[in-house]
């Protein structure tokens, strides 16, 4: 089997304009684009990381108990020695509508990594979890997410 030769096409002169040559693109501009990208896609991340990252202030629900109108939930805490958090804590009921929340203070124990609280929350309805929203730096200001 023979190839076909493949050439080059033939425009009538005149009649599509001046043709362009082709302009190679500097890898220096290239380059530049690249360390521009490479520059803000790590300040996007470091900006996130601020707003969404680890914190000092951090909580996890280690159990709760159920009553008709209450619940009482337990929690660990992790704070910075010496400070206080502010902590909400709420109940949600079959439904998922919040039942009950609070806003309460808890400060740094014997080991600020670690400290225990334990909160019992009164509720407008029959609750099926109590859960902590999450926790800020004491007198703040600051809020929740």
């Amino acid at each position: 089997m023979t190839e076909t030769p493949v050439t080059a096409p033939v425009f009538p002169p005149g009649r599509y304009g001046r043709r362009r040559s082709g302009k190679p693109t500097s890898r220096l501009l290239i380059g530049v684009l690249a360390v521009i990208m490479l520059a803000m896609t790590g300040w996007i991340g470091v900006r996130l990381y601020q707003a969404y990252g680890d914190t000092d202030y951090s909580s996890a629900v280690t159990r709760f108990s159920l009553a008709d109108r209450e619940v009482s939930v337990e929690f660990i805490v992790r704070i910075p020695a010496g400070a206080s958090a502010s902590c909400i804590v709420r109940a949600r009921n079959a439904a998922g509508v919040e039942v009950g929340r609070d806003m309460i203070v808890v400060d740094a124990g014997v080991d600020p990594a670690r400290t225990v609280a334990t909160h019992r929350l009164v509720t407008s309805d029959r609750p099926v979890t109590g859960e902590v929203e999450g926790c800020v730096p004491a007198g703040s200001g600051a809020t929740l997410r």
